[in-house]
């Protein structure tokens, strides 16, 4: 498609250009106008076609062979947080063979006179219907006790990067802080083999000065969990391993703990693992060796 639409584009500046010179040798003002009207739209046509190939390809990012896809549509319509500055961030990731469960606690204060909510990625390769995802938040501040569920909104399309708003109970003032702890549930979207998760910020201030991941799989052990951090605008880059707090344990724990964290980035984790036999199958193994 872009390459007809730039050969469209070749061929419509030539007619373009001919038929302007045209108008002019032969003293045809309106002839001229037309193809400099022409000429100009072409132009703009290539601009628009190049601007757009290279947001689709900057956002074409792949981490150990494996094509970030959620993260790559995140990009496409990212959209900062203007209202608020976070000044900590914690997220917890439980996989449980291919179901995902995400809680993200954010606390910091409000920049601007009046705010109602805050808003976070959902991120993951499966595409769960908004109205079917089983997602919960608390405000935190004014409920400490987690009395009062809140029903996150969507914000924008839904599809594998979701963009969701968690209400305040009551709006917020300037200066005023916050604490608000958002839970979702995405069963099958985790597959056996190389995988990620990603933990996305998307804030308008220079660093998120405290930050902390864990990541805990549950029924065995990844073979290697390793981080990477995407920066807008960038590619990402290995940033470390993770090694597991308790290596004996049958729940595999990682943490990722870091400070300063630039506000508008990813980090992506990405693993190996193998999902458990099933009980059935080991049951038809030890019969079979019997």
């Amino acid at each position: 498609m872009d390459s007809f639409r730039d050969s469209v584009s070749f061929w419509t500046t030539i007619i373009g250009t001919f038929a302007g010179l045209f108008g002019l040798f032969e003293s045809r003002a309106w002839l001229a106008v037309i193809g400099g009207v022409v000429v100009a739209g072409s132009i703009a046509t290539a601009g628009y076609a190049r601007r757009q190939r290279d947001l689709l390809e900057s956002a074409a990012l792949k981490v150990a062979g494996r094509s970030i896809d959620s993260l790559n549509l995140a990009s496409l319509r990212r959209r900062l947080n203007r209202s608020l500055t976070i000044q900590r961030a914690e997220n917890v990731a439980v996989i449980d063979g291919e179901d995902l469960t995400i809680v993200w606690t954010c606390a910091g204060y409000c920049r601007v006179a009046r705010e109602t909510s805050i808003e976070f990625s959902i991120d993951a390769d499966a595409n769960i219907p908004f109205a079917e995802l089983d997602c919960v938040a608390f405000d935190l501040r004014r409920d400490p006790r987690k009395e009062h569920g809140i029903r996150p909104m969507l914000i924008g399309p839904d599809g594998i990067a979701k963009k969701i708003a968690v209400p305040f109970l009551a709006p917020i003032r300037s200066q005023e802080p916050f604490s608000v702890l958002v839970r979702c549930k995405l069963p099958r979207c985790m597959k056996a083999g190389i995988d990620y998760y990603t933990a996305t910020f998307s804030f308008d201030q220079a660093i998120v000065p405290q930050y902390s991941a864990r990541l805990r799989f549950l029924h065995g052990q990844p073979q290697w969990v390793r981080v990477y951090e995407w920066r807008a605008g960038g590619t990402a880059a290995l940033l470390k391993d993770l090694a597991p707090r308790n290596s004996e344990t049958e729940i595999g724990e990682y943490v990722d703990m870091d400070e300063n964290v630039p506000a508008e980035s990813a980090r992506i984790y990405v693993f190996l693992r193998r999902f458990p036999m099933q009980a059935t199958e080991r049951s038809a193994m030890t019969a079979d060796e019997t």
